[in-house]
C-alpha cells in the first residue's frame, strides 16, 4: 500500500534529521509518496511567507504530516508555524510519550508517561494587545467543549492503551474560572471511565512531584501553557528532547515532529541526533497502519543505542549523523 504523507523538512538541522529518517522509513519497507514543502524561516526566505498555501493543501489532502523542527523568532519577527498549523487544522490533542530508551542516560529509570496537551486554546490563543505604553495584555482562553474534548482524548488513550492512571495539572487555586472550568469538564469526564482513577494536581506541585519520582506518573492533562512547559520538563528527565517525539492530533488529521529546537550552532556539520524525528516517524508509522515496520525500526533504534558504538555526541558518542543511522538501518536490513 502506498501512502501520502506531507513532509516539512524544518529550519536549521531538519534537513539533516529528516534525510536518514527518510531512509530509514524506507529500507523498513514502507512506501510512502512524499510530498515535500518548506515552512517557518526557510520558506520565508524563499515564498515570502512561513506557510505556503501549498503546504496547507497538501496537508489538508494528505491529512498526515512529518515535520522537522521550524524556528521560532523570540519576542519579535514571525509567529509560530507550530500554533499556526495546530489552530488552522484543530490539532487538538499534543501528545507526548516520555519514556526512557535503553543506553542513554538519564536521572532517573522506569519511567513511562504520556503528557496530553490542549493545543488550540489558552494563553496561546494569541490575542494580545497593547493597553497603554508600557502596558501589554494577554488573553486567556478556556472553553468547557475544548476543555471537554482533551480530556475525553486523555481518557481514551488511557484506555486504549492500557494506563491505569489521569492526572489533571491546573493552577485552579488562583485562576479559578479558566482552570476551575478546565478542570471541572475533567472531572465530569472521569466518571465515565471507572477503570481509569483520576486524580488532580496544582501545577507547581505536579512540577515537583516530576522531580521527586516521575514512575508515580501515567498519563498527565494538560491545558496548552503549562502542557508545553512540563512535557519539556518531563522531556529532561529521561535525556532530553532530543529523544522524545510528538504529535498532534485532530480527529482527521495527525502531523507528527521532533519537539527540539533547528540548532543552527550545529547546522551542516553532520552532528545532530535524529532519535526525536525517528521516534516520531514510529508513532506516524503505527498512525498508519503500518505497525510491523514501526516495530522494527524501534528495536533497531534500541539495538544501536544499547549497543553505544554508533552514538551522536550528545548521546556520548563520536558518531557522525549519517553513521548512526546507517547503524539503525543495517540493523532493520540485518
Amino acid at each position: 500500500m502506498k501512502h501520502r504523507v506531507t513532509l516539512i523538512p524544518g529550519d536549521g538541522i531538519g534537513p539533516e534529521v529528516m534525510k536518514p529518517t527518510l531512509e530509514i522509513i524506507k529500507a523498513a519497507g514502507v512506501n510512502i509518496e512524499w510530498h515535500s514543502h518548506l515552512a517557518g524561516a526557510s520558506a520565508l526566505k524563499k515564498h515570502g511567507t512561513t506557510i505556503p498555501q501549498k503546504l496547507m493543501d497538501s496537508f489538508e489532502r494528505d491529512r498526515v504530516a512529518l515535520k522537522g523542527p521550524v524556528t521560532t523568532p523570540v519576542g519579535k519577527g514571525f509567529a509560530s508555524v507550530n500554533v499556526e498549523l495546530r489552530q488552522s487544522f484543530d490539532l487538538y490533542a499534543n501528545l507526548r510519550p516520555i519514556k526512557n530508551l535503553p543506553g542513554v542516560k538519564a536521572r532517573y529509570e522506569n519511567v513511562d508517561l504520556i503528557v496530553v496537551r490542549e493545543n488550540t486554546e489558552g494563553l496561546y490563543s494569541g490575542i494580545e494587545h497593547e493597553v497603554v505604553p508600557g502596558v501589554m495584555e494577554s488573553l486567556k482562553i478556556i472553553t468547557e467543549k475544548a476543555s471537554t474534548r482533551i480530556a475525553r482524548f486523555a481518557f481514551d488513550y488511557a484506555r486504549a492503551h492500557g494506563r491505569k492512571k489521569v492526572a489533571a495539572v491546573h493552577k485552579a487555586n488562583i485562576m479559578k474560572l479558566t482552570d476551575g472550568l478546565f478542570l471541572q469538564c475533567a472531572r465530569n469526564i472521569a466518571p465515565r471511565y471507572p477503570k481509569i482513577a483520576f486524580s488532580d494536581l496544582i501545577v507547581d506541585n505536579a512540577c515537583l512531584q516530576l522531580v521527586l519520582d516521575p514512575t508515580r506518573f501515567d498519563v498527565l492533562l494538560l491545558e496548552n501553557l503549562y502542557g508545553d512547559i512540563v512535557s519539556d520538563l518531563a522531556a529532561g528527565l529521561v535525556g532530553g528532547l532530543g529523544v522524545v517525539p510528538g504529535a498532534n492530533l485532530s480527529n482527521t488529521h495527525a502531523l507528527f515532529e521532533s519537539v527540539h529546537g533547528s540548532a543552527p550552532d550545529i547546522q551542516g556539520k553532520n552532528i545532530a541526533n535524529p532519535t526525536a524525528l525517528i521516534l516520531a516517524a514510529v508513532m506516524m508509522l503505527e498512525h498508519i497502519g503500518e505497525k510491523k515496520a514501526a516495530t522494527r525500526i524501534s528495536a533497531a533504534l534500541e539495538a544501536v543505542l544499547r549497543k553505544g558504538q554508533h552514538l551522536t555526541p550528545d548521546l556520548g558518542g563520536s558518531a557522525t549523523t549519517t553513521k548512526f543511522a546507517d547503524a539503525i538501518m543495517r540493523g532493520i536490513e540485518g
